[in-house]
């Protein structure tokens, strides 16, 4: 998928692997939108997306899942702030066709969208994490006549591809047209790359740091680990085997340059020893950068000591030079970790590094994603892939084989959200959590369509609505 500039809004084509399966969606753009006349700019609806500055893999998943939901509603796009400040604001900038809520509120006095036309200014929020009142599977969100829409709470790719299992057609077909056929794993769309592409970007310093970085040359393959402080040997090794792997995949001419981006330095210093046999080693080294380079990143730099052994002990905004570094790479992203590999950062760095390379270069037709899973994490099966968000997730039931030597598995760059695919299978505590939305799996993860429906006639939608600005009141009707 890769979107165009078309008469101020942005054009996606939904590009699959397949290329016979082609579809036109519009994110309808703020540019345009802007400009409207009154009686059709009061007639507008809205998607917002809000973030904190948590965990940036998740918190930006919430933005692209706004970016989402606004293309499978044909609504405009509003990020939201805080205190006048963009979510990661001083290390990411934001397009320009996207609103900010202020901007809305003034746009909507402005035209006296309450007072001429009768429609007050509020947000129906609809909270994700809340099985018994979300109704992401059993509500038509095309009939919601709010201004606003907030889909709270999907923090992943996950929430947004709920909309693949709704029980009305035009959702279902809407969400189809955007992530694809959930049964055709590496047949679908690089949908979350695409977004981020077209809604972020690095901001001036980031860049210029990212500049300093590579010197002009990007990473032909990128290694990402998640070790939280830890080093094992067996993982050092699947990794360095992966990336082999990746390297013959894609067919790399002379000596290649692979990335490394890691949690814990020093795992580094160990795979950049063994890396060095056969490529040049790219890493990013911010205490040099902030001793040579004679540039400045101003943000949060104080690293939150409950977070360290999550996120490393480096300063934030390192993440997100990391990030922008990695995204550059030209052949395949590779990524590892010490317990759950495929995390949220990792998704969204091969998925925007596909993104950046497709229709630029003859690599981008066939980027790669692989992970690399040592064979501590393969005694169970794939059991230990428990969270949510992570790519192997929907692998680690009771279909997942056990006792594997190290794996170097092709990654689809959009996580699966059902467990449609061949080999997939839910472990018992998704089991149960799918039935509080109302969805009965089987032990190998099909859907009980007949339950879900008949859970969906059984409730009302949840309504939940606040004001943005407080409802007109007719003078006349006092």
């Amino acid at each position: 998928m890769y979107p165009i500039a078309l008469h101020g809004e942005l054009h996606f084509v939904v590009m699959h692997r397949n290329p016979t399966f082609t579809s036109s969606i519009n994110l309808p753009g703020a540019e345009r939108v802007r400009t409207l006349p009154a009686h059709e700019f009061c007639k507008q609806g809205f998607v917002l997306g809000k973030a904190s500055e948590a965990g940036f893999g998740n918190e930006m998943y919430k933005i692209l899942t706004a970016g989402a939901l606004s293309v499978m509603l044909n609504r405009s796009l509003i990020i939201g702030q805080t205190r006048g400040l963009y979510p990661f604001g001083e290390y990411i900038s934001y397009t320009n066709q996207s609103f900010t809520i202020h901007e809305i509120k003034h746009l909507w006095r402005k035209h006296h969208c309450a007072r001429t036309y009768g429609r007050d200014l509020n947000i129906r929020v609809d909270i994700f994490e809340n099985p018994a009142e979300t109704n992401v599977l059993c509500s038509d969100w095309n009939n919601w006549k709010d201004p606003i829409i907030w889909f709270d709470g999907a923090t992943d790719a996950v929430g947004i591809q709920f909309f693949l299992k709704n029980v009305h057609p035009r959702m279902k077909a809407a969400a189809s047209a955007l992530f694809g056929l959930p049964d055709s794993l590496y047949a679908r769309p690089n949908t979350f790359g695409e977004l981020m592409r077209a809604i972020i970007s690095p901001s001036s310093k980031v860049q210029e740091a990212v500049d300093w970085v590579l010197k002009g040359a990007n990473p032909d393959i990128v290694l990402h680990t998640r070790m939280m402080a830890n080093r094992p040997v067996r993982a050092r090794k699947a990794a360095v085997l992966c990336i082999k792997r990746a390297l013959q995949i894609s067919h790399i001419k002379g000596t290649p340059l692979v990335a490394l981006v890691s949690d814990t330095p020093a795992f580094v210093k160990e795979l950049k020893s063994d890396i060095s046999e056969f490529a040049e080693v790219l890493y990013f080294d911010y205490k040099l950068f902030a001793k040579t380079s004679g540039l400045e990143i101003v943000g949060n730099d104080k690293p939150l000591d409950f977070r360290s052994r999550d996120w490393g002990s480096a300063p934030r905004w390192v993440a997100f030079v990391d990030f922008f570094v990695a995204a550059q790479a030209r052949y395949a992203v590779v990524t590892g970790a010490h317990r759950r590999v495929g995390t949220t950062y990792a998704q969204l760095i091969a998925a925007l590094a596909a993104a950046n390379r497709h229709g630029r270069e003859p690599s981008g037709a066939n980027f790669t994603f692989l992970s690399s899973v040592h064979s501590n994490l393969l005694v169970e099966g794939l059991s230990t892939q428990v969270g949510w968000g992570h790519i192997w997730n929907r692998y680690a039931g009771p279909l997942s084989c056990r006792h594997q030597p190290h794996q170097c598995a092709l990654t689809p760059f959009l996580p699966p959200a059902w467990w449609d695919g061949q080999w997939q299978s839910p472990i018992p505590r998704d089991v149960r959590r799918l039935l509080e939305y109302g969805v009965r799996l089987s032990n190998t993860g099909e859907v009980d369509k007949r339950h879900l429906v008949s859970h969906c006639r059984s409730r009302k939608d949840h309504v939940k609505r606040y004001h943005v600005l407080p409802p007109y009141k007719n003078p006349a009707r006092s």
